[in-house]
């Protein structure tokens, strides 16, 4: 009844903060605001007020960067109609990035091969309409100055079997050189050391995806079992994995692991 009532109705800001001798010095204080998992098939004009609250968290942070990882709906483009007034409302300097997450490929309803990859084209269109760039094994160029950073979004690229596997990391960082800063969005965090980690060149992996599981006694969740990487930072090398605990679920239901919108700042250090 907490987890329904309440914890699904709470939202927090996580504050975060990424150091790398790679950024360059341009770029030092750069704010990115991260939202995952928003699955606003679950809001409808009761609790809507919750995807509003976030949008208008992220917008008071003055983002320069805006990255979306992923799962918008919870089944169907149809979710994404009533709200799209309040997620077109988001503003970030060097605009909004988004890629698609297992639940925006259409694979969750029952028919035929053309009807998902209708709907999944459908909700790619919506996001655009949005004003949100929606990258698909590609990456863009952000300038600060004479610098610049890549921001990569990689498709889902899960286990192949529950879920989609499209990722492909050579094409996503087709041309990026070794030398460069790279964020990478990848909505799956299991593709980090399946494919990002052996590429090499990302020094910054934003997933979402785990929820953390929506449920956690005092800070500790059963997916920690799994010893797999679901929530909060991962390091190996010069190679770094965040995963947020996401907004929103397929189910409405959180108990101490709440929704959240996570305000990344990167230092140069």
């Amino acid at each position: 009844l907490y987890g329904s009532f309440i914890g699904f109705n709470k939202m927090e800001v996580n504050r975060q903060t990424f150091v790398s001798k790679d950024l360059p010095q341009a770029f030092d204080g750069y704010k990115v605001v991260i939202l995952s998992d928003a699955h606003v098939g679950s809001y409808n004009e009761h609790n809507e007020y919750i995807l509003k609250e976030a949008i208008d968290s992220m917008n008071a942070q003055r983002p320069d960067l805006v990255v979306f990882l992923g799962d918008m709906q919870n089944t169907e483009p149809k979710d994404i109609y009533p709200h799209m007034d309040v997620l077109s409302s988001v503003k970030a300097k060097d605009g909004i990035y988004t890629v698609l997450g297992n639940h925006d490929y259409g694979d969750y309803i029952c028919g035929n091969t053309a009807r998902k990859v209708a709907n999944c084209r459908e909700t790619m269109s919506l996001e655009r309409q949005m004003g949100w760039t929606l990258l698909m094994n590609e990456h863009r160029y952000i300038d600060r100055e004479k610098s610049s950073i890549v921001i990569a979004g990689m498709e889902n690229d899960g286990d192949g079997i529950k879920f989609p596997q499209k990722g492909d990391v050579k094409k996503t960082l087709k041309g990026v050189n070794k030398d460069a800063f790279v964020i990478m969005l990848e909505h799956d965090p299991s593709s980090w050391r399946r494919k990002i980690i052996p590429d090499g060149r990302a020094q910054l992996t934003l997933s979402g995806h785990t929820h953390k599981m929506q449920f956690a006694l005092f800070g500790w969740s059963p997916m920690a079992l799994l010893g797999n990487e679901f929530n909060d930072w991962y390091t190996e090398g010069n190679q770094s994995l965040f995963v947020t605990a996401g907004l929103g679920g397929l189910i409405p239901f959180r108990f101490g692991a709440t929704g959240e919108i996570v305000v990344l700042t990167l230092r140069k250090g």
